[in-house]
C-alpha cells in the first residue's frame, strides 16, 4: 500500500493536522513556563516535535528558527511576554 499511496498509506490529512495541533500546543505551554519562570530557575527544555512518518527511529525535526543550536537566538521570557499581551 505505501508504495502506491506513499505516506498517506500512513497518516491522513487529520494525523498530519493533530500533529501539528499537538507541537503548537507543547510549544505555547514551553513559552507560558519560560515567561512565569523566575531568572533564577532552570529554564525547561524545548519540547520535542511528534515524530512524523518517513523518520522511523528518529525524531521529528523542529524548525530551525525554534530549535536551540539555531544561530538565531530564542527569544527572552520578557519578548515572549510583551508578545502576548
Amino acid at each position: 500500500m505505501r508504495a502506491t499511496e506513499g505516506e498517506a498509506a500512513e497518516w491522513s490529512v487529520t494525523d498530519y493536522l493533530l500533529a501539528a495541533v499537538v507541537d503548537h500546543l507543547a510549544a505555547a505551554n514551553w513559552m507560558f513556563s519560560l515567561v512565569n519562570s523566575d531568572g533564577e530557575s532552570e529554564q525547561p527544555d524545548m519540547p520535542e516535535p511528534v515524530p512524523r512518518p518517513g523518520q522511523a527511529g528518529t525524531t521529528a525535526e523542529a524548525p530551525a528558527s525554534l530549535t536551540p543550536d539555531s544561530p538565531e537566538p530564542l527569544p527572552a521570557p520578557h519578548e515572549l511576554s510583551s508578545f502576548f499581551r
